[in-house]
């Protein structure tokens, strides 16, 4: 496994096609992946061997206070070989956020025990999340 910050172009695509797989992401363009990976300030993903992309995340951040994490996907494939671990730990222990006061990211109920084990957790004060939809 190998660990990458920027995405080839193939790799994009590769992106694209994990994305076309899960509920949440399976609308997304190709186009829309292209711009989602070029506006985030910070990409991760793993490849094999060959290269070819197996697990990804993105986040946003302004470095001091929040860094939010979106897209942690693997590769079906890959699954249960802790690659999404070794991604929540490459964002946390990335250099750039070494003084990033709080990772956010917002999962699925299923999912919160996984996050727990990386000390994520749901207090957060009283804030809800709240979402507007520009359509």
């Amino acid at each position: 496994m190998n660990i990458v910050e920027q995405l080839t172009e193939q790799q994009i695509v590769q992106l694209h096609e994990l994305y076309s797989h899960e509920w949440w992401s399976n609308s997304r363009t190709l186009e829309q992946t292209k711009s989602c990976v070029a506006g985030s300030q910070i990409i991760i993903g793993i490849t094999d061997i060959s290269r070819s992309l197996i697990g990804f995340t993105r986040v946003l951040t302004d470095y001091t206070f929040k860094a939010l994490m979106f897209d942690v996907i693997i590769h079906r494939d890959h699954r249960n070989e802790s690659i999404g671990s070794k991604l929540i730990n490459l964002v946390k222990t990335h250099p750039k956020l070494k003084n990033v006061v709080h990772f956010e990211l917002y999962c699925l109920p299923e999912l919160f025990e996984f996050y727990k084990k990386h000390g994520f957790n749901s207090d957060v004060g009283g804030m809800q999340l709240m979402r507007y939809t520009n359509a």
